[in-house]
C-alpha cells in the first residue's frame, strides 16, 4: 500500500552497529585467552588468520570513541567464551573479565548501551575436541558460561543476545569453519547439536530473567525470507519448506518452545529427528524471549524439486543451496548482486520484518545488515563508499515503511561498526563505517579512518532517521 504519511522512528530507537569477538579483537591467545574453534580452523587459502584482526583488543577506546562520534545509541558485540573461560569449563580468566568490563564501561562512559551476544561462532577448542555441541554436557557448559557473564556484567548489561545465527551453524557449519560432525548420519547429528543449543538457549534466557531483573534477552538467527520462484503451487510449497527449515524452526522454538511441524516431518523422513530427553520440551517452553534479534542480508528464492537433480554445491550464508526432493535454489532476476555475489533486496527486508512480527508479535532489533565491498583508502586518507550509503539508505527506508505497517522495531545495528575479518573471505571484504589500515597479510599501522558512510550514518542518527540524503 502507498501511505499518505510515514510514521517516524521511535524517539528511543537504538541506532548502532555490530561486531563479533573473533573477527574484530585479535589478541587471539593473549592475556590467558584459550583457543576457540576459529583460532585452530584452517582458513581459506589467501585469507588472513585471526591472530590480529582489527586489533580491537588494543584499540577499543579509540574505536568506541569513534562510535560515540557517530552518535551510537547501542553497540552490539560478542564475548569470547574462551577469553572468559579458556577451557570452556573450569577456571575463569580474570584478564578476560577485565577486558569486557573495560569494553562495557567505555560504552557507558560514552552513553552507548552495550548489547552483548553470548556466543558468536567461537566455541572453545577444548570443548570442540570433546565433541562440542553433540554432547549433552554442552547445555550445562553454556549455561555456566552465561552465569559467569551475568554475575560479572549483569549490573551494567541489560540487553543480551543468545546465539548468533544458530541456523547458519546448523545448516552450514562447514562454511563457518566450525563443523564437527563425524556421524554416519550427519543430518541427525547436526540437528542433535541444534537441539542442545536450543535447550541451552532456553535455560540461558530463563536464567537471565532470574539473575538480572529487568534485563531483556532474545535470539539472533539469520533470517532470509524465501520467495517462490513462480506462482506454481509446487514452488509455493518449496518456499514454505525452505522458510520452515531456514527460518521458522529457530524462531518457533525460541518464542513458543515447539518444533516447527514442517521441519519435524522433514527430519522424520530422513531418520534425523534429535533425541529429546524428558523435561526438554518444558525447558524449551520456559525460555520466553523479550525481543527478537535477527541478521538480514537478503532473501532467498526457491522452486520445486522432484529429487532428480544433483546436490547443489558452493553455497554460503546468503547463497541458497537446494536439497533434492525438498527444495531447489533459484536465482531472482529482479535483484542486483553485491561484488561478492549476495543478492540485494531492501524491499524483502520490509517483507521479512512484517512476516516475523506477524508470526511472533515481539519487538524486533536488526542485529546485522550491511554491504561487504572492496573499499579503497585514498592517498589523502579518505574512503569513498557511496555503494554502502546507498545500500543502507534503501534498507533504512524499508524499516520506516515496516514501522508504518505497525511493526515494532526497536533498533538497527548494521554489520559492521569497524572493518574486521569476514568469516570466509578475509580482510578484503570490508563492511565497516571505520576503515582499518591493513591488508590481508600486511598489518601496516592499523590506523583508523572515517569512511564517507561514517559521516552519513552520523547524520542519519542525529536526525533519528529523517535525513537519509548524501
Amino acid at each position: 500500500m502507498i501511505y499518505k504519511k510515514l510514521k517516524p522512528f521511535p524517539q528511543d530507537f537504538l541506532w548502532g552497529a555490530s561486531t563479533s569477538a573473533y573477527q574484530v579483537e585479535g589478541a587471539n591467545l593473549e592475556d590467558g585467552k584459550g583457543p576457540s574453534v576459529q583460532d585452530v580452523k584452517k582458513v581459506p587459502e589467501g585469507t588472513s588468520d585471526l591472530t590480529v584482526c582489527a586489533d580491537h583488543y588494543h584499540h577499543y577506546k579509540e574505536d568506541i570513541a569513534l562510535m560515540a562520534e557517530m552518535g551510537f545509541k547501542v553497540y552490539r558485540f560478542s564475548i569470547s567464551w574462551s577469553r572468559i573461560i579458556p577451557e570452556g569449563v573450569g577456571a575463569v580468566n580474570p584478564k578476560g573479565i577485565e577486558f569486557y568490563n573495560n569494553i562495557i564501561d567505555e560504552c557507558i562512559k560514552h552513553n552507548i548501551i552495550p548489547l552483548v551476544t553470548m556466543f558468536h561462532f567461537d566455541l572453545p577448542a577444548a570443548l570442540d575436541a570433546k565433541g562440542g555441541w553433540s554432547r549433552r554436557e554442552s547445555i550445562d557448559e553454556f549455561v555456566n558460561f552465561a552465569k559467569v557473564m551475568y554475575e560479572n556484567f549483569g549490573d551494567r548489561v541489560k540487553y543480551w543476545l543468545t546465539i548468533n545465527e544458530q541456523n547458519v551453524l546448523t545448516l552450514m557449519g562447514e562454511v563457518i569453519g566450525t563443523s564437527n560432525i563425524k556421524s554416519s548420519n550427519p543430518k541427525k547429528e547436526a540437528y542433535q547439536q541444534n537441539h542442545h543449543m536450543l535447550v541451552a538457549q532456553a535455560k540461558a534466557m530463563a536464567l537471565c530473567h532470574e539473575m538480572i531483573p529487568g534485563a531483556k534477552i532474545g535470539p539472533a538467527p539469520n533470517i532470509s525470507l524465501t520467495y517462490a520462484a513462480s506462482c506454481k503451487p509446487e514452488d509455493v510449497i518449496a518456499s514454505q519448506n525452505f522458510n520452515a527449515i531456514r527460518n521458522w524452526l529457530y524462531l518457533d522454538m525460541a518464542v513458543y518452545g515447539k518444533y516447527n511441524n514442517i521441519v519435524w516431518a522433514y527430519l522424520e523422513n530422513l531418520d534425523a529427528t534429535p533425541d529429546i530427553e524428558p523435561g526438554d520440551m518444558e525447558i524449551l517452553a520456559s525460555g520466553k524471549p523479550d525481543f527478537i534479534g535477527f541478521n538480514y542480508y537478503s532473501t532467498a528464492t526457491v522452486e520445486y524439486s522432484d529429487g532428480s537433480e544433483a546436490n547443489q554445491k558452493g553455497g554460503d550464508q546468503q547463497k541458497a543451496m537446494g536439497e533434492p526432493g525438498v527444495v531447489k535454489a533459484a536465482a531472482n532476476p529482479n535483484l542486483q548482486k553485491t561484488q561478492f555475489g549476495w543478492e540485494i533486496d531492501p524491499v524483502g527486508f520490509r517483507s521479512t520484518l512484517r512476516e516475523i512480527y506477524s508470526r511472533y508479535r515481539l519487538p524486533l532489533i536488526i542485529t546485522e545488515n550491511g554491504l561487504g565491498a572492496y573499499d579503497k583508502l585514498t592517498e589523502d586518507g579518505k574512503v569513498h563508499d557511496p555503494y554502502r550509503i546507498e545500500y543502507l539508505r534503501k534498507h533504512i527506508e524499508q524499516i520506516q515503511l515496516a514501522i508504518t505497517d505497525g511493526v515494532e522495531v526497536m533498533g538497527y545495528c548494521p554489520w559492521s561498526a569497524i572493518d574486521l575479518i569476514s568469516t570466509h573471505e578475509g580482510m578484503v571484504k570490508r563492511y565497516g563505517f571505520i576503515y582499518v589500515n591493513r591488508d590481508e597479510f600486511d598489518l601496516k599501522d592499523l590506523a583508523r579512518y572515517r569512511k564517507d558512510s561514517f559521516y552519513w550514518y552520523k547524520k542519519v542518527i542525529a536526525s533519528n532517521g529523517e535525513d537519509l540524503t548524501d
